[in-house]
């Protein structure tokens, strides 16, 4: 048995054996081995906490912050009594909703680490993760600067002389120092703050005034704001009181090492916002009756003033801010772990390395080089907003992952915390609601730094991916519901037509030398759909090479899905295709085929050639020059069969079968950005002027551009072939009893490649 001796012990302690040579040389790939090494070595078992210690005590200290002691008084003087309530009421009913809606979330699974950032990405995918946890992440660790700037005005209070610099970075390298020990002594701190917490509100509520005064209670507010905001609205005041509770995410965030995240988060969550939501409108009545609403809004230490004990509230107040300060940078690396993990950032590997006792030191040393960089600005007022919007948008976020779960119905969605739909609807709306409200500018921005982030972590190579996340349930859903509206309105909409071309393979090497054609026929959105016509016993070989080809199609933007038919035959599995897709909402409109090379090949086509007429569905030939291929790519005949009698237009695209053969034509056109030759036939001079004039019709009713050339040729058609200009590419429609010299005859005579088409009745070149 092979054993490892752990270094640097005394007793040299024997370990179980955690690599196995023989084992290691079976690997086909020994640098992925070392990695898997490497993780199992680094699967450190953190320490692990309850409802009350990892949950509710954190997530209560950082909602009872800077804002309860300094700002409650202000909303009161602006708001009044009823309405400082309402504004309370309102800010909180936000993260109320979202605490439902979180609580939901965890009770339907077990949570990794990452908090709400693990939420989001098990629902909505690692790129929507992404998008909202590298700004939460970001918005925690600037949270941390700001509550120190918060402990520094009280602190300064007390010690004025203090240079501010030296007291933020003392009380950063505090709470650097207490987190990089560990969580567990930043919890156990926080049973002191706590204390001071409690003690403090205790000397409030013993205020003298408070229990004696004869202060006249003035239920509804004049707003008439301060010397720096003259006038101040119901909005306004909710903007600057709204801060205060977006705490609830401290505990959320310890979602890793929790004993049971399916109870601790809702019982520990809800629980914080209940008993702070009691002190807060405690602290409402308390203001409304121990000074006047003017002294309440110019005062902003009112609750020092009027308090028992005036030191008791002073230290309640720094121990707020730096409990908060601590719990933002105990629980922003944890984010940054999560994301570092699951390769949303670069050097991932190395940021969520964990330290011996489990705690994340890489990313508690990242995160501080962030929050010191926030407090080098020196004041965050200017992206304060900024900070408030991440975190709205994230509490929209995980609303919305409840809505749609709900909404969609699925069975893995099974919460043990059930919540009505009403809930996740009323906290999405109104989180971007309060967005609007507080800064509508740094609003858009915020949501612009998202959009960014998400756009290029889709646009990552090798992203990787959430199993199980419900991107699928939803987008399915949503096609269900796009499909139900389409028929009920016009499935054969012409003008919504796009091209969906069902594409036989018999062996996935046939499509290369069409892979470029079909791709410039499909941009940009149009669809393929290929279908794999197996013969022989290797199937799966063919549906792996098959997967590769469509994988190709969408890694340029063509929506591409492939098939897999045991046939006996290549007619009959095309025909058994054609007739069952006629019930789907995706069907073909377009059946791409190859010309034939023999006339044997094209009397066993003719079935399936009537089968497609039948069935509404339009048919693309395909003859490859044997030399010439696809030519330069460039220029591009568009054969158009006059049409001279007196009746409309529409009439004379669906009698030359030229519908089909025009849309294709200037989609090839408008790919490859070439030339384009608009080309007639008549049999003598007189009906010159009257093609002419036909084709300068097709040109302005069916958008031809400018660019196009027009030839009309006169005499007999075989003989005038040889006079067109050479191309590329030929689009010719079919007559309406093809036969095989035609399009033998066709591609030797144009020496290109030709497209012969066949219209399904359901295209329109002027729609």
């Amino acid at each position: 048995m092979n054993r490892l001796l752990y270094p640097g012990s005394q007793n040299s302690k024997v370990f179980e054996p955690i690599f196995d040579s023989s084992e290691y040389m079976k690997t086909r790939n020994p640098r992925k081995r070392i990695i898997d090494i490497f993780r199992q070595t680094n699967s450190v078992k953190p320490k692990l906490y309850n409802s009350f210690e990892g949950v509710f005590k954190p997530t209560l200290l950082t909602i009872l912050g800077a804002i309860m002691y300094l700002r409650v008084g202000w909303v009161v003087g602006n708001a009044g009594l009823l309405g400082g309530m309402l504004i309370i009421l309102a800010a909180l009913s936000i993260t109320f909703a979202t605490g439902l809606s979180l609580s939901s979330i965890a009770s339907n699974t077990r949570l990794e680490a990452g908090g709400p950032y693990a939420m989001i990405a098990k629902a909505l995918g690692l790129e929507v993760g992404g998008a909202i946890g590298i700004p939460l992440f970001l918005s925690q660790a600037f949270a941390v600067a700001m509550y120190i700037f918060g402990f520094r005005e009280g602190w300064l209070r007390i010690f004025p002389q203090h240079p501010a610099l030296i007291v933020d970075l003392s009380v950063f390298l505090l709470v650097l120092a207490i987190a990089s020990i560990s969580a567990r002594l930043a919890f156990r701190i926080q049973y002191l703050v706590m204390a001071l917490v409690i003690i403090s509100l205790v000397s409030i509520f013993a205020s003298p005034n408070f229990w004696t005064s004869q202060q006249p209670l003035v239920l509804i507010g004049e707003f008439p704001g301060s010397a720096a905001q003259e006038g101040i609205s119901f909005w306004g005041v909710f903007a600057v009181f709204f801060p205060a509770v977006t705490g609830i995410m401290s505990g959320v965030n310890m979602s890793g090492e929790l004993q049971n995240s399916r109870k601790n988060i809702p019982i520990g969550t809800l629980s914080a916002i209940g008993v702070s939501s009691i002190v807060y409108l405690a602290l409402c009545w308390w203001a409304s009756r121990v000074d006047s609403p003017a002294e309440l809004v110019k005062n902003y230490t009112i609750m020092i003033d009027q308090a028992f004990w005036k030191p008791a509230v002073l230290a309640g107040l720094l121990a707020a801010t730096f409990s908060a300060a601590l719990s933002s940078i105990v629980g922003a690396p944890r984010i940054l772990v999560a994301l570092a993990r699951d390769e949303v950032i670069p050097q991932g590997r190395w940021i969520g390395k964990l330290g011996a006792n489990g705690e994340p030191r890489r990313g508690i040393f990242l995160t501080s080089l962030f929050v010191l960089a926030a407090l080098m600005i020196r004041d965050l007022n200017a992206i304060a907003s900024l900070i408030t919007m991440f975190f709205l948008i994230t509490y929209a976020t995980l609303n919305l992952v409840v809505l749609l779960e709900s909404q969609l119905g699925l069975m893995n969605f099974r919460p043990t915390f059930k919540i009505p739909q009403l809930i996740p609807l009323y906290g999405f709306a109104s989180c971007l609601f309060a967005m609007l409200v507080i800064d509508a500018r740094f609003s858009f921005i915020a949501i612009a730094i998202v959009l960014f982030i998400y756009f290029q972590l889709v646009k990552k190579p090798d992203n990787p991916r959430v199993t199980g996340d419900v991107r699928s349930g939803i987008f399915e859903a949503i096609a269900q519901w796009a499909a139900k509206k389409v028929i009920e309105i016009d499935i054969n909409n012409f003008r919504a037509w796009r091209p969906i071309l069902l594409v036989p393979i018999e062996d996935s090497s046939q499509l290369l030398g069409q892979f470029r054609l079909l791709l410039d026929i499909s941009q940009p959105e149009g669809s393929i759909q290929l279908l794999g016509l197996a013969q022989s016993p290797s199937v799966r070989d063919f549906a792996h090479r098959l997967q590769k080809l469509a994988a190709a199609f969408r890694r340029r933007s063509i929506f591409t899905t492939f098939s897999i038919l045991k046939v006996t035959t290549y007619i009959d599995g095309i025909l058994a295709v054609l007739q069952s897709s006629q019930n789907t909402f995706f069907r073909p409109n377009i059946l791409c085929l190859k010309a034939p090379k023999l006339p044997t090949d094209w009397e066993v086509m003719q079935p399936l050639l009537a089968e497609a007429q039948q069935l509404e569905i339009g048919i693309m030939l395909l003859g490859l020059h044997p030399l010439a291929g696809m030519g330069r790519v460039e220029v591009i005949n568009l054969w158009l069969t006059p049409q001279l009698g007196e009746i409309p237009l529409s009439e004379k695209l669906k009698k030359g079968n030229l519908n089909l053969t025009m849309l294709m034509a200037l989609r090839l056109y408008r790919s490859w950005q070439g030339s384009l030759n608009l080309i007639t036939v008549v049999n003598s001079n007189e009906e010159v002027p009257m093609a002419r004039q036909y084709i300068e019709e097709l040109r302005d009713l069916c958008r031809i551009p400018n660019q196009a050339t027009t030839f009309v040729l006169v005499g007999e058609f075989n003989s005038c072939i040889i006079h067109a200009p050479q191309s590329d590419m030929d689009f010719i429609g079919l007559p309406k009893q093809p036969n095989f010299d035609f399009i033998c005859r066709m591609i030797d005579l144009t020496g290109s490649s030709c497209l012969f088409f066949r219209d399904s009745g359901n295209e329109s070149a002027i729609a």
